[in-house]
C-alpha cells in the first residue's frame, strides 16, 4: 500500500503543530514502552507491580504506593471525565464525532465499572507509576477528540470507515470484558494467588483482554479516520505486544504446568 493510497483513509491533517506533535509522541512513547516490556522493564502494576525491574534498580521500596483498586481508579477516572465533558465542550461536531465521544467515554466507563465491580486485586501500585500512566489516558482521550473537533469542516476521506470502525469497537470492548470477568473467576473470596487462566481464548492466548483492547483502539482509529487516532492505535499495538509477551514470560517463570502451546497475545504464532 502506498502513502497516497493511505491517505484515501484519513481526514486531511489540520493545521495544527499539537496534534502533529501529539501524533508522534504519542506513538513513538509507547512503542518504547512496549520494548522496554520486553526487555524486562516493566511498568509496576498488575503482575509487575513488585518486580524487580533487571537494571537492578531498588527504588520502588521507598515508592509511595497505592492499593491496586485505587490505582486503577486513579489510571481511568480522569480520561472518563474528560470523555463525558467533550458531550459538553463539542455539542455539535456531527455523528462521526458523536460516536467517537461516546465510544471513548463508554471505553472507560467500562473500565471504571470493572475496577468498582469484576476485577479482583492483590497487590499494589506505585505512585510514580500510576501518575504517567492516568495523564497518558487523559491525554490521548483528549486528543482523540480534539483531533476529531478539528476535521468538522474538512471533507470526509474517501474511503468510509465509520461503520466497520463500530463493528471492531463494539468486538473490542465486548471480547475485554468478558476476557476480565473470566479473569475475575479465578479468585474465590479472600484469595490473592495468581491462577493459570482458562476458558474463552486464554486456552490460546495468555492476554486475550489485549488482544481485544488493541481491536477496541482500531475500532477508535476507525470511527476517527484521523492521524492521531491510527498513531495513537499503533503505538498501543506496539505496547500491549510488548505487555503480553512479558506476562507469557512471568507465567512460564511461575507456573511448571503453565501450557507452551499457549502464546501470549495472538493465537498459534506470538
Amino acid at each position: 500500500m502506498t502513502f497516497s493510497t493511505f491517505l484515501n483513509f484519513l481526514f486531511p491533517p489540520p493545521p495544527s503543530l499539537f496534534i502533529t506533535t501529539m501524533s508522534v509522541i504519542t506513538c513513538v512513547s509507547l512503542a518504547n514502552a512496549g520494548i522496554n516490556e520486553v526487555r524486562g522493564k516493566h511498568l509496576n502494576y498488575s503482575k509487575f507491580w513488585n518486580v524487580e525491574n533487571n537494571n537492578g534498580d531498588k527504588k520502588k521500596k521507598k515508592m509511595i504506593k497505592l492499593s491496586s483498586k485505587s490505582g486503577m481508579l486513579l489510571l481511568y477516572t480522569p480520561a472518563f471525565v474528560a470523555g463525558a465533558a467533550s458531550f459538553l465542550v463539542f455539542p455539535d461536531d456531527g455523528f462521526r464525532s458523536l460516536v467517537l465521544q461516546g465510544a471513548v467515554t463508554f471505553h472507560f466507563f467500562k473500565r471504571v465499572f470493572e475496577v468498582l465491580f469484576v476485577h479482583k486485586y492483590s497487590g499494589s501500585m506505585a505512585l510514580e507509576t500510576a501518575i504517567p500512566i492516568t495523564l497518558s489516558y487523559f491525554l490521548s482521550s483528549a486528543t482523540l477528540i480534539y483531533a476529531q473537533h478539528l476535521t468538522s469542516n474538512l471533507p470526509e476521506p474517501s474511503i468510509d470507515l465509520l461503520y466497520p470502525g463500530i463493528a471492531l469497537f463494539l468486538v473490542g470492548v465486548t471480547g475485554n470484558f468478558y476476557h476480565h470477568y473470566l479473569l475475575s473467576k479465578l479468585r474465590g473470596k479472600g484469595e490473592k494467588e495468581y491462577k493459570i487462566p482458562k476458558g474463552g481464548l486464554f486456552d490460546f492466548v495468555i492476554c486475550p483482554h489485549y488482544l481485544f483492547e488493541i481491536i477496541g483502539f482500531y475500532g477508535f482509529s476507525f470511527i476517527s479516520q484521523t492521524l492521531y487516532s491510527f498513531s495513537f492505535a499503533i503505538g498501543t499495538t506496539f505496547y500491549l505486544l510488548g505487555r503480553s509477551y512479558a506476562t507469557r514470560e512471568w507465567y512460564l517463570s511461575k507456573f511448571d504446568d503453565f501450557p507452551k502451546n499457549v502464546k501470549a497475545i495472538i493465537p498459534f504464532w506470538f
